[in-house]
């Protein structure tokens, strides 16, 4: 699904003639480019080349632009100055003083060339570069902080540092910073504990004080240094003068610092009288606006010149108005590159708000923000919304972030606060024919970093002209800011009773059942919650049925149309006329779906919305994506587009139902994977024009960020984030539990006659639960020998034990009902169970093992064995556990069993040594003598944690939002890792991209790889595997700081490097002496998600992967190389572009699809799954052209897959396994692989589980059977489901629905998994009545799966079974069809 305008480049060997149909209609381009003023000099040898072709980089704009060379004839000599800057507002004044110098002609000509930071990847620029410095007197250089250029910029002017008369460089990295030098001054000490500078860059705690700390540097000393006599303070002088020109940035600034700095230092021009004047200073922080005599420092002065305005209209003098507060660059103010701040201005003001615009000169805008925003008296803000127009995070800019300290800001300010962007690497025409939109490195310092602050909303404003480098308005996106920044502020104007929200559920897959599907959440019962709430705050909710039942039935109709009507309620109908008139962008729907009504969402002559209204609630249906029924459709379609129910769905909500806002319930929709530019999208893209004006809301799993990120960044979303169920140990049943028994009777009675008898009954019943396929068994008449008998028992054990201890999400989420106490009991193990040195605390089961003088590392290891003695000490370790923190939750909750005054019950526990619970507990137990002063630093922690899960601030957080508040941003994950993720009701963030992996993510890594190795090299012969496909996940790698992210790189032997900032952007090989193996070849599956969210590190994989290829060393201890050798002979390509190894969607894509095919029984056989994944995600990143998006490589692809000996997935949370998401096997490519293979034999297919302390590497079947056997057959988690009623019957349909997806991908799926669940469900009479009663939709499907199982020859069973399952379904038809007979 590329985006609309999509680029020539994505399609490969194109001509431009092959532009995606629309772009050549030219339906919306115009809007975006700014209005053309006159004909541009027709003498200008500048021809600007499009995107579309050239060096595959995100900007094609070169120096030439920025060169000035003078007239020489004058016979003056010549000064030439190279600069380069991180963004180009800096050219145009540059340049205008250069030209000034240069008319006035007086002691020089100045020659100038300058080079935008980014400009530097493409390797003819940098050689100009190096060339440029050859001949240079006076290299500048501004805010470089990418590490990888700062390196390149770093290693040119070194070779040239000694030649150059002077070396300028302000703020930047501090390998940059070194490069100073004016006479005896320099920074060579920077980065040495000694210099003073270095201790700026230290101070961690005020990290953006570092800018602060270097301004009030420049304003005070010069005074100072002006009366010492040293020439070494005369050069330190002028480079504080030449900081203070250069902050200054005007046109008359920068000729003053040129002449300063070329007469003092270049030789030519020694001796000679060149006067300049001292720095114009300005405002270090103030309020600016177009239309003001003078820049303000006081916000009452300010304010009393704005009520006097002549050109205000009469909207603006009203006391009610909306005030918008602005945050703004003061170098785009001093260099007069402000065009695209001024238009912001002026549309505000047009549209009758007031604004407050300030600005600040350094990187630190929290003093600022609180200066001008809240008012000293009364603490309340001045405004009521606050639109950021830097990009930047509010506290250090590009440089090092000072989040906690934005946080604290903004919470003081407490209003919405919106992170708008201007182009910085990229020129207008440039971002409008990008597929992946905003520039990577953009995206990772303007978008995720104020997304760690709070900030939402990042649109594009402004662009940049590529000729004078200026930034400039786009019209329409301007327009877009200022009407969404208004209308979160009327949020806050507004009464209560007068504001309208619109509730959206989601139906997917698209069936009655499934009405309200959202990821853990019951949902009904919440918005039911949420709906009272609201009532009795004030809010116009009317004829609200007396339960949540009642709200299903109302939405899904009355009760009888459960099972005679096939619709929902209808709210609405849209005529066609009305449905053009009120969405413009319906003509380009067309090419996709035809003339409207079309057929989905409507009656053949209107648009139907589907929901009902209570006052001013609206709870409505989000129409599905729409290729439910039709995915082949899908398969060949590479640009979709939402369906015209779709679109008026939308309509209605912002034009005739008319809501101040709309609420998203539940993980999650399709608005925000709608095609479109992956981040940064243009008016054209479909979540923008869906959107619309309205303010976003967004409740999502606190586990799922990568997620919520995608609906923050494409649907503009505040994500609040809901907690997932409390989770529990998976417990045992039937013939599980029988076994238990047996175990513990073997154990007391094994030296005694019986033992052998014992054992012979522990198999046979551990063959009846088909354990046989998990733990080698003998057969039960064989004599087993007493010694070996133990091994037998401890393997079964061991497995038991994993099945009972696995953790379950229990039942359904409901918001504003946080878990009891004791419900967060096994959260709390858990949590105790992780060792976490950065906090000096141990984990639990070690301090308990090491009471009995054992490393719990061992204990697990052997107990993994089957070593009977330390299965056995495992499980008294985890008994001991439970029971020592349950003593200790009794103690803090009242007989209700809600945790009450924590604190001060802690206090009062963790004063006295004697009575704490746990110890109190651990002393009946061989663990009493465990050390005190640990087990007090755990259970500290352990008591904030408890105090975190039963929070509430869901619903407040919601109100919050609703009354037009700032909602507290927190990191989203698994709760049992980063307990900072509670309490939930947060507005979620991902993590800085360029953050990981971490040390410790590769610490783990490398045990998970080894592991993997291990394992596939006893099923493979002992050969290591040559090739492994992976798939990297987005939520994963956030949840443990890029843990698969690590495992690619340890595969292939190279490490991260980190730079000063704690940055990832380079790695290293590894030795193949230390690595101790071959290089293993992978094939990396990126999920769309994981692509959007982290595209610098596919950058990163592919340059890692494309040096190892090119290493000489032999082929036999390098599989990457050896095989893009063999590719590139066999397709005739180079060898960097046969190593193409990191593939994932077509940009603004996601998913195979294959998943939908299942879900909707779509398909004819496993062929065509295997083909709509080939070419759903044969899409290649290519590091040496990151501009170019995601291309198209489908051999390159095959051809790397079809080395694959084994594949491979990351489990990372409990919450989520296998069968519980269609993810999982949508992108396993087990049977594909089997299929590209010369020898046909089907690959090793593994399963990492990281989810507990003890990680393990299973095969995919082991994982299939212990999912199912903890979750779909058993009886606690599908009673959990089943006690939330409707909800419940579709999650037991789903896991069924998703262990067939795994039959059709694997086929890795035993035959007893199908048996059993047509046993527990089917077979049994009263679960029957149950399921076919609670929702008759989603039983229908469950039989349905059944026999499809069956059909497609995935389960064998007696014609018995298929004959009842058959007659039942006739049976649910008539039923749900209304015909009782």
């Amino acid at each position: 699904m590329a985006s609309l305008v999509s680029s020539p480049f994505t399609i490969p060997n194109s001509k431009v003639d092959q532009l995606s149909s629309i772009s050549q209609k030219h339906y919306f381009l115009h809007s975006f480019l700014p209005k053309k003023s006159g004909q541009p000099n027709s003498k200008s040898p500048l021809k600007f080349k499009c995107a579309a072709i050239g060096n595959g980089l995100f900007t094609q704009t070169t120096q030439e632009v920025r060169r000035i060379v003078p007239d020489k004839s004058q016979g003056l000599p010549t000064v030439k100055i190279v600069y380069v800057v991180l963004e180009a507002q800096y050219q145009s004044s540059l340049s205008a003083a250069v030209q000034t110098l240069n008319r006035n002609g007086q002691f020089a000509s100045f020659e100038v060339v300058g080079y935008l930071v980014e400009e530097l990847r493409d390797v003819n620029t940098y050689k100009t570069f190096c060339k440029d410095l050859e001949d240079a007197n006076i290299f500048i250089g501004s805010l470089i902080f990418v590490e990888e250029l700062a390196l390149k910029v770093k290693s040119a002017v070194e070779k040239e540092r000694d030649r150059l008369d002077a070396v300028l460089v302000f703020p930047s990295m501090p390998e940059v910073m070194r490069l100073n030098k004016l006479g005896s001054f320099s920074m060579s000490q920077l980065g040495q504990s000694k210099s003073p500078f270095f201790q700026l860059f230290k101070k961690k705690k005020s990290s953006a004080g570092f800018a602060d700390s270097m301004l009030k540097l420049v304003r005070t000393l010069p005074k100072v240094l002006k009366y010492l006599p040293s020439d070494k303070a005369q050069d330190a002088r002028l480079y504080i003068l030449s900081l203070q020109f250069w902050l200054g940035g005007s046109p008359d600034n920068l000729v003053n610092f040129v002449k300063m700095i070329s007469g003092s230092y270049v030789p030519a021009l020694k001796g000679m009288k060149i006067d300049y004047s001292d720095p114009v200073l300005y405002l270090d922080t103030g309020i600016w606006h177009p239309m003001a005599p003078c820049m303000y420092d006081d916000v009452k002065e300010y304010l009393n010149w704005y009520a006097t305005r002549r050109d205000a209209s009469g909207k603006l003098k009203d006391p009610n108005a909306p005030v918008i507060g602005l945050v703004l660059q003061r170098s785009h103010i001093v260099t007069g590159d402000e065009s695209h701040y001024v238009a912001v201005i002026m549309e505000l003001e047009a549209r009758g708000a007031k604004v407050i615009p300030i600005f600040a000169g350094g990187l630190d805008f929290s003093g600022p923000v609180e200066k001008y925003f809240i008012d000293p008296i009364t603490k309340k803000p001045f405004v009521n919304s606050v639109v950021s127009l830097t990009g930047f995070a509010l506290v250090g800019g590009p440089a090092r972030q000072d989040h906690p300290r934005a946080v604290e800001a903004l919470m003081k300010l407490d209003v919405p606060y919106i992170v708008a962007l201007p182009l910085v690497f990229q020129t207008t025409e440039e971002w409008l024919n990008s597929t992946l939109g905003l520039h990577p490195i953009q995206v990772a310092l303007q978008v995720a970093l104020p997304e760690l602050d709070g900030g939402m909303e990042p649109i594009v404003f402004a662009g940049r002209d590529p000729r004078t480098g200026k930034s400039h308005a786009l019209h329409k996106r301007v327009e877009q800011l200022c009407v969404r920044a208004i209308k979160w502020a009327q949020l806050m104007k507004k009464s209560k009773t007068e504001k309208k929200l619109a509730i959206t559920v989601f139906s997917f897959p698209p069936d009655k059942g499934n009405v309200g599907t959202a990821a853990y959440l019951n949902v009904f019962a919440s918005i039911y919650s949420v709906l009272k709430d609201l009532q009795r705050d004030g809010y116009n909710v009317v004829g609200l049925p007396e339960t949540a039942e009642g709200l299903i039935e109302e939405i899904i109709h009355d009760k009888e149309a459960q099972f005679n009507s096939p619709n929902l309620n209808i709210a609405y109908k849209m005529n066609v006329r009305e449905y053009q008139a009120l969405t413009p962008y319906a003509t380009a729907l067309e090419e996709n779906w035809g003339k409207p009504p079309g057929n989905l969402n409507s009656d053949g002559e209107n648009l139907l919305v589907y929901g009902k209204q209570y006052g001013n609630v609206f709870i409505g249906v989000q129409p599905t994506f729409g290729y439910e029924g039709d995915p082949m459709r899908l398969l060949f379609s590479k640009s979709a587009s939402p369906h015209h129910g779709f679109a008026a769905y939308y309509s209605f909500v912002e034009k005739i139902f008319q809501a101040d806002a709309v609420l998203h319930f539940g993980t999650h929709g399709s608005l925000e994977f709608m095609p479109g530019k992956q981040v940064g999208m243009s008016d054209v893209c479909y979540p923008d024009s869906l959107i619309g004006n309205i303010p976003n809301v967004y409740y999502y799993a606190a586990n799922n960020p990568s997620e919520a990120t995608i609906a923050k960044r494409r649907s503009y979303a505040n994500t609040i984030s809901y907690l997932t169920p409390p989770a529990e140990n998976a417990g045992l049943y039937k013939g599980l539990k029988q076994l238990s028994e047996l175990i513990s009777s073997y154990q007391s009675l094994k030296d005694t006659g019986r033992g052998a008898q014992i054992v012979s009954s522990i198999i046979s019943t551990a063959k009846q639960c088909n354990l046989d396929k998990d733990v080698e068994l003998p057969d039960e008449e064989a004599e087993i020998p007493a010694k070996e008998r133990d091994l037998v028992v401890g393997k079964v054990y061991s497995k038991i034990m994993e099945i009972e201890s696995r953790l379950l999400p229990c039942g359904l989420h409901v918001i504003g009902e946080p878990p009891s106490a004791m419900e967060a009991v096994a959260t709390l193990v858990n949590i105790a169970a992780l060792d976490r040195p950065e906090d000096d605390i141990v984990s639990l089961p070690s301090i308990l093992a090491q009471t009995v003088g054992r490393e719990m590392e061992d204990v697990y290891r052997g107990s993994d064995k089957g070593i009977l003695r330390d299965v056995e000490l495992l499980r008294q370790i985890t008994d001991a556990s439970r029971g020592a923190i349950t003593a200790f939750v009794e103690r803090t909750t009242n007989s209700k069993g809600q945790v009450v005054d924590v604190a001060g019950k802690l206090s009062s526990i963790l004063g006295f040594g004697i009575n704490e619970p746990w110890v109190e507990y651990l002393s009946n137990t061989k663990f009493y003598n465990a050390d005190r002063e640990k087990l007090r630093v755990l259970f500290r922690f352990l008591g904030d944690c408890l105090k975190l899960v039963v929070a509430d601030n869901e619903l407040g957080s919601l109100k919050q939002a609703l009354e037009g508040k700032y909602v507290e941003p927190g990191p989203g994950g698994d709760p049992i890792r980063n307990p900072k993720v509670l309490p939930t009701g947060k507005n979620i963030h991902a993590l800085d991209p360029q953050a990981i992996p971490t040390t410790a993510a590769m610490q783990s890594a490398k045990v998970v790889v080894d592991r993997l190795i291990e394992r596939q090299k006893v099923d493979n012969g002992g050969n290591y595997p040559e090739t492994v496909a992976l798939v990297l996940w987005g939520t994963d790698n956030i949840k443990t700081y890029g843990e698969s992210l690590a495992q690619v790189l340890w595969m292939i032997g190279v490490r991260p490097v980190a730079d000063t900032f704690g940055r990832v952007n380079r790695v290293e090989p590894v030795s193949l002496e230390e690595l101790g193996r071959p290089r293993i070849d992978v094939v990396v599956n990126c999920s769309g998600v994981f692509r959007d969210l982290f595209i610098n590190q596919m950058n990163l994989l592919d340059r890692a992967v494309k040096m190892v290829a090119e290493l000489d060393e032999p082929v036999e201890q390098n599989y990457v190389r050896k095989h893009a050798l063999e590719q590139a002979k066999e397709l005739g390509i180079d060898i960097r572009e046969a190593a193409t190894r990191i593939f994932s969607n077509a940009s603004g894509s996601y998913s195979s699809n294959i998943n939908l095919a299942v879900e909707n029984s779509t398909w004819n056989d496993e062929k065509q799954l295997q083909d709509m994944y080939l070419s759903r995600k044969s899409f290649a990143f290519d590091c040496d052209a990151p501009g170019a998006g995601m291309t198209e490589k489908r051999k390159v692809f095959e051809m790397a897959l079809s080395t694959a000996d084994a594949t491979f997935q990351n489990l990372d949370s409990s919450e989520i396994s296998l069968t519980d998401v269609s993810h999982y096997f949508d992108s396993d490519p087990t049977n594909l692989v089997q299929n590209l293979r010369k020898d046909g034999k089907k690959p090793s297919a593994y399963i990492a589980d990281t989810t507990t302390a003890n990680a393990q590497v299973r095969t995919l079947s082991e994982t299939v059977r212990l999912d199912a056997r903890t979750k779909l057959l058993n009886p606690k988690w599908y009673e959990g489901m089943l006690s939330s009623g409707y909800e419940g019957v579709r999650e037991i349909e789903k896991r069924l629905t998703n262990t067939v997806g795994w039959s059709a991908t694997s086929g890795q799926v035993d035959n007893w998994v199908y048996e059993e669940a047509n046993t527990t469900f089917i077979q049994d009479q009263d679960m029957l009545n149950r399921l076919m009663n609670t929702n008759p939709n989603s039983f229908r499907k469950l039989v349905q799966t059944f026999l499809e199982a069956n059909g497609r020859g995935y389960w064998e069973t007696s014609e018995d079974n298929i004959e009842r399952l058959r007659q039942l379904y006739s049976e649910v038809e008539d039923k749900i069809e209304g015909i009782d007979r």
